[in-house]
This record gives C-alpha cells, sequence and structure tokens, in this order.
C-alpha cells in the first residue's frame, strides 16, 4: 500500500549533520537521509510556522490560501474555505490521515484530519508511541496512510534563552552541549549570548533526532517501512534573527529528505524544489490524480533519483507577508542556483521583530555591542532595506551585498523582477502593487481604462499620474 510518512521539524532549519552542522549529532536524520534522497537545494515558501505548513499541506503559497501568518491566538490567520488541503485529498483518495503534535493550521474543517493528537508538549517517546497506534491501527484497517507526526522541537520556549530542555522525558537522552563547542554561523554573531542559546537550541536538536528515530522504529516493528514514503523536513529556518521570519536563504533555504521505497540510497539532489512541489509528491505516490485548480508545484517523484541539475528545475519562488500579525512586511523573492531577489513591498516600515526573537538573549547581546552587527549585516540594514534586493550567492552566500543599484547587474534585476511579477500575476498575489495600490484590487477599473503610472510606491511629492 503506498503509505505517506511526514516528519516536521519546527525551527530546525539545515542545523543536522547530513547538511554539514558537524558540532551537532544527528544520527537517526543522517542514517535517513544515507538511505534516501537528501535534496540539497530545498526551499520553502515563507520562514513562518503556520504559513509554511499550510504550504506543505496545499501546495499553493500563502498569498494564495489566506494563511498569511500564525494561526494561533489573536493572530488567528485561517486557509480559505475553498482550499484543498492534503488530508482533505488523501481522505478521498481512500488513506486513513492522521497528524500527531502540532497542527498550527486552520480551519479544522479546512484540514479534515482522521486522526487528530494535538500536543504543544516536547515528549518524542509519547509521539513515537502514537505512531505506533496509528500504524497498527491502519494495518488491522488494511488502509494505505497519510500520517504527520510533527515535532516541537528545536522550536524556542517561552522562557528567555530556551528551547524546552527544563524537564526531563522518560526514555530521552539529554546531551549537554557546551557554548564553546558550538559552530556560530555566520548570519550571527559570535557572541556569548548567542553561544549559550546555540548550546541549549542542540539540546533540543538531540531531542528531535531521537524522535525521528523512535518513530521510524515504530514504522519498522509494524512492517511498514517497505510500503512508506518517508519525508523530513523543517517548516523554517532556525529561531534566530537573519533567519526565521526572513526570505534570506538561512529562513527559506531548508532539509528536504525523501526514501521512497526501492529507490537509491544516499542520493544528492542539486535541483531547486520548492515545498509547494510536496502535495503534488503525495498525490502522485498515491496515485491520485490532483483535482484541476491553480496549483503550480509538481510531483517531485520523476527527480527524485536525480543529481544531475534538470533544466525546468532551476528556480523557486517564495511569498511572506506576516509571522504574528503585528508583523506586518510583505516581501516577495526569487532563487535561481546563483541569484536571489527580494521584492520588499512595504520597504518604508521597518522590518518587525518576532516576540521570540525580540525576547532572545541573543538580540540583547547583539543590540548592545558597538557597532551592533547581525552576522555581517548592520542591525539598521537590517530593519530598514530598500525596494529591492539582489545579491550574487557565489560570492556573497549570506545576502550582505545588494547588487540592485549597481548597472552591471541591471539586466539581471530587470530579468529576475519581470519573472517575479510574471509569477505574482500567475498566483494571483495581492500584493502586486503599481503606484502603491494593489492590482487586484483595482483589476476591474483596469479593465475600464485605468492607466497606472508604472512604478512601485505612490509618490507624495509628484502625485500627478502622467
Amino acid at each position: 500500500m503506498p503509505n505517506i510518512l511526514l516528519l516536521i521539524a519546527d525551527d530546525l532549519g539545515r542545523m543536522t549533520g547530513c547538511y554539514g552542522e558537524a558540532a551537532i549529532a544527528t544520527p537517526n536524520i543522517d542514517r535517513l537521509a544515507e538511505t534516501g534522497t537528501r535534496f540539497d537545494m530545498a526551499f520553502t515558501s515563507t520562514a513562518s510556522c503556520s504559513a509554511s505548513r499550510s504550504v506543505i499541506y496545499t501546495g499553493l503559497h500563502t498569498h494564495e490560501t489566506g494563511q498569511y501568518g500564525l494561526n494561533h491566538d489573536n493572530h488567528h490567520f485561517m486557509t480559505f474555505d475553498h482550499v484543498e488541503t492534503a488530508p482533505a485529498l488523501l481522505n478521498a483518495a481512500g488513506m486513513k490521515t492522521g497528524i500527531i503534535g502540532k497542527i498550527h493550521v486552520g480551519p479544522d474543517a479546512v484540514y479534515p484530519w482522521q486522526v487528530r493528537e494535538e500536543s504543544w508538549q516536547r515528549d518524542v517517546r509519547w509521539a513515537a508511541d502514537r505512531a505506533a497506534a496509528f500504524f497498527r491501527d491502519a494495518k488491522a484497517e488494511q488502509k494505505p496512510f497519510f500520517l504527520t507526526i510533527s515535532f516541537i522541537d528545536p522550536h524556542r520556549d517561552e522562557t528567555r534563552g530556551g528551547f524546552g530542555n527544563d524537564r526531563a522525558y522518560p526514555g530521552v537522552e539529554d546531551r549537554i552541549f557546551a557554548p564553546e563547542a558550538v559552530t556560530v554561523p555566520p548570519f550571527l554573531t559570535d557572541l556569548p549570548e548567542v553561544r549559550h542559546e546555540l548550546a541549549d537550541y542542540y539540546r533540543s536538536i538531540h531531542r528531535l533526532d531521537q524522535g525521528v528515530g523512535m518513530v521510524l522504529d515504530e514504522l519498522e516493528k509494524a512492517g511498514l517501512a517497505d510500503e512508506t514514503l518517508v519525508v523530513f523536513l523543517s517548516d523554517n529556518g532556525s529561531p534566530f534573527l537573519n533567519s526565521k521570519t526572513t526570505l534570506y536563504d538561512a529562513g527559506v533555504h531548508l532539509p528536504l529528505i525523501i526514501r521512497r521505497p526501492g529507490g537509491h540510497a544516499g542520493v544528492e539532489n542539486p535541483n531547486l524544489v520548492s515545498f509547494t512541489d510536496l502535495l503534488p509528491t503525495f498525490l502522485d505516490w498515491a496515485g491520485h490524480t490532483p483535482p484541476p485548480g491553480p496549483r503550480k508545484g509538481r510531483s517531485l517523484l520523476p527527480i527524485l533519483e536525480s543529481e544531475t541539475l534538470e533544466e525546468e528545475w532551476q528556480a523557486v519562488f517564495g511569498s511572506h507577508t506576516f509571522h504574528e500579525i503585528t508583523n506586518y512586511w510583505p516581501t516577495r523573492f526569487m532563487r535561481t542556483t546563483r541569484y536571489k531577489y527580494h521584492r520588499n513591498v512595504a520597504w518604508q516600515l521597518d522590518f518587525p521583530f518576532s516576540g521570540d526573537l525580540y525576547g532572545s538573549l541573543t538580540w540583547e547581546g547583539i543590540r548592545n555591542q558597538n557597532p551592533a552587527m547581525i552576522g555581517r549585516r548592520t542591525v539598521k540594514d537590517y530593519v530598514r532595506r530598500p525596494p529591492e534586493e539582489l545579491y550574487d550567492l557565489e560570492a556573497d552566500p549570506y545576502e550582505v551585498t545588494n547588487l540592485a543599484d549597481d548597472p552591471d547587474h541591471r539586466d539581471r534585476l530587470l530579468e529576475m523582477r519581470a519573472a517575479t511579477e510574471a509569477w505574482q500575476r500567475g498566483t494571483r498575489d495581492p500584493w502586486l502593487y503599481r503606484d502603491g495600490v494593489s492590482l487586484r484590487a483595482i483589476e476591474k477599473h483596469l479593465e475600464n481604462g485605468l492607466a497606472v503610472p508604472d512604478r512601485f510606491d505612490f509618490d507624495p511629492d509628484k502625485p500627478g499620474s502622467r
């Protein structure tokens, strides 16, 4: 039976051994990569938890689904009622669907998992036990399944600098990391506060890795591993500045590991793939034809074991609008093998801090430096960004030197701007702006002869339309 097991880490980024982080031991995640395909160029559309999960489950960008930001508390962003999601479509395909752990999307009617065991706890042994029960039930019912295990680790907790390491869990090893032994990624600044938080973050990753191993062990014990497509990913980048909530690569360039029964082992896939491609992949594996609609994603199964860069897989796009409801900062990106283009729609606004990042010890240390730097970027440049950014990632992998105004890169800027706008039109993006107004908001007027100045923003000093 064509089963699907989806394992989602929360705020992991690429902090695993198989993605080059030698200071963290992640043997179970690494073993999964060794037995399947590790995508080296996988991208989420947006670096925010609920929003990214909605992309995984719908195959659509957040500006298409209404899941513009976080789902919980007063933020309350919801997926539109008409959107068809993975649990709904795979229910219709005759699969047993379930989710264990963090859900973080809504409303429930749009995400109709048959089994919902929501938990905000970090007890990975409990999650594995509940997965074992689900596997037994699916086997007894003789039904193929789609099960999501959504871990809380390694998300921050609600303390300052904490990552859920304040209690012990039965059957789970706690490993202490020394601050001096961590690797400070180049998108952060090497400060005591940063090292302290990274050491605690590593502990949470260590627990996550054990949880992944426990769930995979239960799949083997149930005798279902040879019939199950296993997918492991992170919803967005690590919970630090320059990463989570940004569309810089540290926020959106993520792990994606897929193991197909009978497939090749140890594949390193270089193709640029998007999380919008995941739902088409699930439907393809389940043998269920996608319904007609606006999805632009493609099944990954035809290229799963490719170790060469295919012509049609060399660009991805992304869309961020909110994190918390108070974090409005709409921006879009295009990423190729070498270049990255950002269109910052509300560039006149300061880039907002999410609550967990503002409250972190890392930010406390960074803001009190002289000069105040976030990795290789000044705090001022982090908070105040121009309408467009263009980066040569081969020369500048951390997106610091903006080439948007460089005359030598003018043609590339125009080409990527045009491609991004074509993608926005194709996905009916409300945040495609001209003269400071959404073109979707005025489309009927445009059909009736309204002419709009060809500029991004309204200019109050020169308000004329001619």
